[in-house]
């Protein structure tokens, strides 16, 4: 960077805070409106750096690089504890608040939001009806699609753990990316040496345990907020709301990391 443009380089220019503290643009004079957008615009954010943290975990679990492993999902594990946390301010809003201001919602929902759609792809999930709400084409269409045709966050630590001598059988190595990962005892068997090892990689593992958890925690609490908002009414732009939420509730990501606690 020139001297020039270090010069002009300020607080507001670098966080471009322009362009976000103009981005609330309620559609009512109603006061709770701003808090509403404001919080789930944090939410995008947070989900854009748990896309960014999880993508450099990756990496480093692929190199087999225990160290910096372990720090990007403490890192990750404290984004998450935020995103949850945010619940309790939105639970500040009545259902009578929210009510003032819901119908200029219009179709928008929070089924349409595609980074969390990315996250799940990335921890794992394939299912081709997330691709629905987004046209061809389309920037988190296309996004999502490439999450779920890719190595999960489970494919990566596998290779972690082959890469760190563990015999992990190598049809789970090169499996079909493009399928959901279903439970497995030979994985489990290498999960039980890993713990009896108890060094760096069982440590990686209860790290990715907690990170379950907390996305089932994140579930849960989003479930309560929403029922103790609209009650089972449908949810916004006509999704399915409460009923549908509650299905999601204490599916684990990693079945195996869970399974394997019988063994120990």
């Amino acid at each position: 960077m020139s001297e020039d443009q270090s010069a002009a380089l300020t607080y507001s220019s670098y966080l471009a805070l322009d362009e976000i503290l103009g981005a609330q643009r309620p559609r009512s004079d109603e006061h709770d409106e701003m808090l509403f957008i404001v919080i789930h615009q944090v939410y995008e954010l947070w989900f854009k750096q748990l896309l960014h943290e999880l993508e450099h975990l990756q990496y480093r679990m692929e190199k087999v690089d225990t160290a910096h492993s372990v720090r990007t999902l403490r890192r990750a594990l404290t984004i998450l504890k935020v995103v949850v946390a945010q619940i309790d301010v939105l639970e500040t809003m009545t259902p009578r608040q929210f009510t003032s201001f819901r119908v200029r919602l219009d179709a928008a929902s929070g089924f349409q939001s595609g980074q969390f759609r990315e996250l799940e792809a990335v921890l794992g999930r394939r299912d081709e009806r997330m691709l629905k709400p987004y046209a061809k084409g389309s920037r988190f269409r296309e996004r999502i699609s490439a999450a779920m045709s890719r190595r999960s966050l489970f494919d990566s630590f596998l290779h972690y753990l082959a890469g760190s001598g563990y015999d992990v059988p190598a049809e789970h190595l090169n499996r079909d990316l493009s399928k959901e990962w279903a439970e497995s005892e030979d994985i489990q068997r290498v999960l039980v040496q890993v713990y009896a090892d108890d060094a760096g990689p069982s440590t990686v593992a209860d790290l990715l345990v907690d990170l379950d958890e907390g996305m089932q925690e994140w579930r849960y609490r989003h479930v309560k907020m929403v029922e103790r908002t609209i009650g089972r009414k449908p949810g916004t732009g006509g999704s399915p709301g409460v009923a549908y939420l509650q299905t999601t509730l204490f599916q684990p990501m990693f079945p195996d990391l869970w399974a394997v606690r019988s063994q120990l």
